[in-house]
C-alpha cells in the first residue's frame, strides 16, 4: 500500500505540470488583459508600457511560464495584479469556504441517494422505483444556477423567507453558518444525489443478482443482512468511484452558485478574478482546486481495497 501510493503520488507529477501548461495556455488566450482594464481605453502608451513591465507581461510566453510554476513549486502563487497582495493566503481562507460547502453538499446528497436507490433496486419495476428513476433524471437535468434562481424565488415569494447574506465561520456561530450553507448545499448536491441514486440502483441490481447473494438466501439470511452485509458492500466500488469524481465536479462547480448566495469562497474569487482580468489569481486557483481534485481521486483508489479485499496494490 506504502509503495502504491508513492507511485500514485509520483504519477501526479506530470499530471500536474499538463494542467499548469493548459490552465497558463488558456489564460493567455482570453481577450483582453489587465492593463486595459485598469487603466480604460484613454490610458497613455507610456503608463500602458510602464505597467506591462512592472507585471511581466513583456517577457516571452515561456519565461512567464517559468516564472511562474517555479514559484508555485516553493509555495509561492504570485501576488494578485489588481490589489497586490499574496494569492495563496486567499486562496487557503476562502477555501475552507468552498471546501465546507462541498462536503455538506455531498453528505446532504449520500444521505438522499444511497437508501433511495437500494429500495429501488430492491423494488424493481414498481411504482417506487419509476418514482426514484424519475427523481434521479430530474436531479441530473436541471442546471444548478436554475435550481438556485427558482428556489429562491418559491421561499421569498411563498414563505417570505429571505436566506441570510454574507457568510459566517462555523466555529464562530454553528447555527447561523448552517442557516447560510443549507441552501446552497441542497442546490449543489441535487445533481450529485441524482448521479449517485441512478449508480446505487443499477450496481445494486447487478449484485442481487449474481449466485452468492441466492446462497445467502437459501441459508436463511434475512433480507437486511443480505442487502446491507453483503449487496451493498460489494457495490459500493462503482459508487464510491462515481462520489469521488462528484466531489470534484463540486468543487470546481461552486461558481456560480457563491455569487447567487454571496458566498466569499474560492469560486467567487475566480469568478471576480476573470472579470478583472487577474489572471494569477485565476492561474492559482485553478490549480490549487486541480491538486484537491486528484489527492480525491488517490484516496478514492485507497479505499477500494478496503472494500474488496481481493484488490490488491502489488
Amino acid at each position: 500500500m506504502i509503495a502504491y501510493t508513492i507511485r500514485r503520488l509520483l504519477m501526479l507529477i506530470p499530471v500536474l505540470f499538463g494542467i499548469s501548461v493548459f490552465i497558463f495556455l488558456i489564460m493567455k488566450l482570453i481577450p483582453g488583459d489587465v492593463v486595459s482594464t485598469m487603466l480604460g481605453t484613454e490610458a497613455t502608451e507610456e503608463s500602458r508600457q510602464q505597467l506591462t513591465e512592472q507585471f511581466g507581461l513583456d517577457q516571452p510566453f515561456y519565461q512567464q511560464y517559468f516564472s511562474w510554476i517555479s514559484g508555485v513549486l516553493v509555495g509561492d502563487f504570485g501576488v494578485s495584479l489588481r490589489t497586490g497582495k499574496p494569492i495563496l493566503p486567499d486562496i487557503l481562507s476562502r477555501f475552507s469556504l468552498t471546501l465546507e460547502l462541498t462536503l455538506l453538499s455531498a453528505f446532504l446528497s449520500w444521505l438522499i441517494a444511497i437508501p433511495l436507490g437500494i429500495i429501488a433496486a430492491v423494488k424493481r419495476n414498481t411504482g417506487t422505483d419509476f418514482g426514484v428513476r424519475v427523481i434521479s433524471l430530474l436531479g441530473v437535468s436541471v442546471p444548478n444556477f436554475a435550481l438556485a434562481t427558482l428556489l429562491l424565488l418559491v421561499l421569498s415569494l411563498t414563505f417570505s423567507y429571505y436566506p441570510p447574506a454574507g457568510y459566517v465561520s462555523l466555529l464562530e456561530d454553528p447555527l447561523k453558518n448552517l442557516q447560510m450553507m443549507v441552501l446552497p448545499a441542497i442546490v449543489l448536491g441535487t445533481a450529485m444525489a441524482g448521479a449517485v441514486m441512478r449508480m446505487t440502483r443499477s450496481t445494486v441490481l447487478e449484485v442481487l443478482r449474481q449466485d452468492f447473494i441466492r446462497t445467502i438466501r437459501a441459508k436463511g439470511a434475512s433480507e437486511r443482512v443480505v442487502i446491507f452485509n453483503h449487496a451493498l458492500k460489494n457495490a459500493m466500488i462503482p459508487i464510491l468511484t462515481i462520489i469521488g469524481m462528484q466531489i470534484g465536479v463540486l468543487l470546481g462547480g461552486t461558481v456560480i452558485i457563491e455569487q447567487i448566495f454571496s458566498l466569499p469562497g474560492l469560486g467567487q474569487m475566480v469568478l471576480t478574478a476573470i472579470n478583472q482580468r487577474d489572471f494569477p489569481v485565476v492561474q492559482g486557483a485553478v490549480l490549487f482546486i486541480a491538486f484537491v481534485f486528484v489527492l480525491i481521486n488517490l484516496l478514492v483508489d485507497l479505499l477500494y481495497s478496503y472494500l474488496d479485499p481481493r484488490i490488491t496494490y502489488k
